[in-house]
């Protein structure tokens, strides 16, 4: 008997993921896919069956881990936002051509709008491109349905099955129908194909036909499959054609009685058949898609002309930012719902370092000694102390991607800037910046590097970081000299010593790693009231 629970899109995924009898998930915390793993990690179901639940240092190691569990035949989901896409490719793309053995399902969390992320890029593209399944779910049930399904994909086609959901439908909730839950496999069992694990070019030239083949096969699966369907309408002058949560907000316009025809794409490889007997049953073929237009700039290279195509590239839909109800309505020549007027009172409020955070205290001394050296540059990371980039501080110049703050600081310095100053947090640094630091090392680079531990993943809400404990232990194992290895405490009361460190390391010419360390200001206070209410 199904049970009924009221789920974040997030949680739906993590309940469904346990339920189809994975062993194991791996993730990097990053906002919109966070939940997943905190759900599963909170689960009795998931402690029982001992599911491996531990935070990886990065995305890639995490696709690597599941490829192990699928590799002796078990079931492993991996969880990320989208730019963690980038970070796991190579992984990724190479377990297509491996094929799976046990199921692997990735989550790819997508930020239209960049609530909280450096970019809005399109997560099926990496579907397209590494020739694997995408699932799209369009609501909370299909999200729970399609892990399931996700899975026995998997398996079915030997290959990884990638699951994109945007930031509306992670963190939304809706009333989702609870099946029984499956249990893991227990027993081990080996690929039937071991060759096609060792991916010498002789076994992947072996391999790329059939992945090209299965391709084939799993387009034809999504015509006659449940997840993509066709709904008739009277009016033929315009189909719609919706992917993903798209459906949702037409549906949510023209309620369950449309008079267009509508295709909604929940399954890709897209469904050539289907759109070809939309467009010759319609004058004009409307695409609805949150994200980037990777369906819309697909069909227009599938139907060779005859049907207008509308949607982001024609302008209908906005270019840029995430698909709504509203400019949907507007794209299908609706007029706007009433609103509220904008409120006088609630003004927006910018994003701020929390009072008592020590970050704020490495920026104010940071500040303090750059004043001594105009033409000073500091090369910055992705974490809490982004924020050093707004008012007060204004303490940085660049911030691109995980692990860049030190790779740049050491070009920069290879440039001629002097002085070039990286910072970088505790968790960002074992993610990626560990390799950059081996580069400076190497190089005996003219820069210091700013370690800013704060004993955990601050910015994505307090999760364990991969180093706690063992940064100083890194630094002396990649190579950086004792001598400028130096640990500070970020407080009011020590920053004359915090001043004096940093000065003293930048007239040394030749790398330094300075770590500031204390715990999260956040993480602190849920200690404190853990510790009390024992």
């Amino acid at each position: 008997m199904a049970l009924k629970k009221m789920l974040l899109g997030d949680e739906a995924i993590a309940v469904g993921a346990v339920n189809a009898g994975i062993s194991g998930v791996y993730s990097y915390p990053g906002t919109p896919s966070t939940e997943i793993t905190e759900y599963i990690q909170s689960m009795p179901l998931a402690v029982k069956r001992k599911i491996h639940t531990d935070w990886c240092v990065n995305e890639k190691t995490a696709m690597e881990a599941a490829l192990g569990v699928s590799y002796v035949g078990k079931r492993s989901l991996v969880c990320m936002k989208h730019v963690g896409m980038n970070v796991c490719a190579d992984a990724f793309v190479n377990s297509v051509i491996a094929g799976a053995n046990g199921g692997i399902v990735v989550v790819a969390a997508d930020d239209p709008s960049m609530h909280s992320s450096q970019n809005e890029q399109d997560s099926r593209f990496y579907g397209q491109f590494a020739f694997a399944p995408v699932l799209e779910p369009s609501s909370q049930q299909e999200a729970y349905d399609m892990m399931r399904y996700g899975f026995e994909l998997s398996e079915k086609y030997h290959t990884t099955v990638l699951l994109r959901v945007t930031t509306r439908m992670a963190h939304s909730r809706a009333v989702v129908d609870v099946a029984e839950d499956a249990e893991a496999s227990a027993d081990i069992r080996y690929p039937e194909t071991p060759a096609s694990w060792v991916l010498l070019p002789a076994n992947s030239k072996r391999q790329y036909p059939v992945v090209l083949e299965r391709y084939k096969q799993m387009e034809t699966e999504g015509e006659e499959g449940v997840w993509n369907r066709y709904f008739e309408g009277k009016d033929k002058s315009l189909g719609i054609i919706a992917c993903g949560i798209g459906y949702n907000y037409v549906r949510e316009n023209v309620g369950n009685n449309s008079p267009w025809p509508i295709l909604k794409i929940s399954q890709y490889p897209v469904p050539r058949k289907l759109i070809r007997k939309m467009a010759q049953e319609c004058g004009c073929l409307l695409i609805v898609e949150d994200g980037q237009p990777f369906l819309e700039e697909q069909i227009r290279g599938i139907l060779s002309g005859g049907c207008k195509i509308k949607g982001r590239l024609s302008g209908e839909l906005p270019r840029t930012g995430e698909l709504t109800p509203d400019s949907l309505r507007k794209a299908l020549g609706m007029s706007p719902l009433e609103t509220y007027p904008a409120s006088e009172t609630v003004v927006p409020r910018p994003p701020a370092l929390c009072q008592g955070c020590g970050h704020r205290s490495v920026y104010e001394a940071l500040n303090d000694v750059l004043k001594d050296y105009p033409d000073s540059k500091v090369f910055s990371d992705i974490g809490c102390y982004t924020l050093g980039y707004l008012p007060p501080f204004r303490a940085i110049h660049s911030t691109i991607d995980m692990g860049a703050s030190i790779t740049m600081a050491k070009g920069a310095s290879d440039a001629g800037q002097y002085p070039a100053v990286a910072v970088i947090g505790d968790s960002t640094f074992t993610h990626s910046g560990m390799t950059g630091l081996l580069d400076a090392v190497n190089a005996n680079s003219d820069i210091v590097v700013i370690i800013s531990d704060n004993l955990t993943t601050g910015m994505t809400g307090g999760q364990d970081s991969a180093g706690t404990g063992r940064i100083e232990s890194i630094c002396r194992g990649i190579g950086v000299n004792p001598e400028h290895l130096k640990v500070v405490v970020p407080l009011p009361k020590n920053m004359d010593e915090i001043r004096r460190t940093i000065k003293e390391e930048l007239d040394y010419h030749g790398l330094s790693v300075i770590i500031p360390r204390r715990e999260c200001i956040q993480t602190a206070r849920r200690h404190a009231k853990e510790k009390k209410n024992q």
